[in-house]
């Protein structure tokens, strides 16, 4: 049952690591990427649709994305999305492809981004010590009802926090390393 409990927590605190790396991919650090228009949702006929389901997106120059929806009868719907997000991009709809011009990054924007940076690490930090605190309380109940000795929760305790030690230092060097791109110029 513990290497169950240990499994199970391999398995979320990894997805929460995936997590912070894809969501961090959606904050720009100064050059158009595709992954700046993962979070855009569309409301197309009716029903909320992701962008990249919808439009193949492509960054042809360090400053510029394209748009180009495979129904070209939801351009506007695109362009309203892409304004209604909190991205601060202004597309430029020409009939067959939306044209989205990143602009360079001030740094009052570059310190936000960073404060941004720090507290989607800090949220996804406290979310990995809830996910270890249900695994030991999960684990403790097992001891309580004699299904699990106390050495053996000690020695799945130690387990377990070396785990979470990994998985907040890797959470600390994907902050770090979006932190310097802000800071590149």
């Amino acid at each position: 049952m513990a290497e169950e409990l240990l499994d199970e927590l391999r398995s979320r605190t990894e997805k929460a690591v995936e997590g912070l790396t894809g969501e961090l991919a959606t904050i720009r650090v100064g050059r158009a990427s595709p992954a700046l228009l993962d979070g855009v949702v569309v409301d197309y006929q009716g029903s909320p649709t992701q962008l990249r389901q919808m439009a193949s997106i492509s960054a042809p120059d360090v400053g510029l994305l394209m748009v180009q929806p495979w129904d070209r009868g939801a351009l506007r719907d695109i362009e309203k999305a892409i304004l209604k997000s909190d991205l601060g991009l202004n597309p430029s709809n020409d009939g067959h492809i939306i044209r989205i011009v990143v602009p360079p990054l001030s740094e009052e924007r570059r310190k936000e981004l960073a404060k941004l940076v720090a507290k989607k690490v800090e949220e996804r930090r406290v979310g990995i010590r809830n996910i270890r605190r249900d695994v030991i309380e999960k684990l403790r109940k097992l001891e309580k009802n004699k299904e699990m000795s106390q050495d053996d929760l000690r020695a799945t305790t130690k387990k377990i926090d070396q785990l979470i030690d990994s998985c907040m230092s890797r959470l600390e060097d994907i902050g770090h390393s979006k932190e310097q791109e802000l800071r590149e110029v």
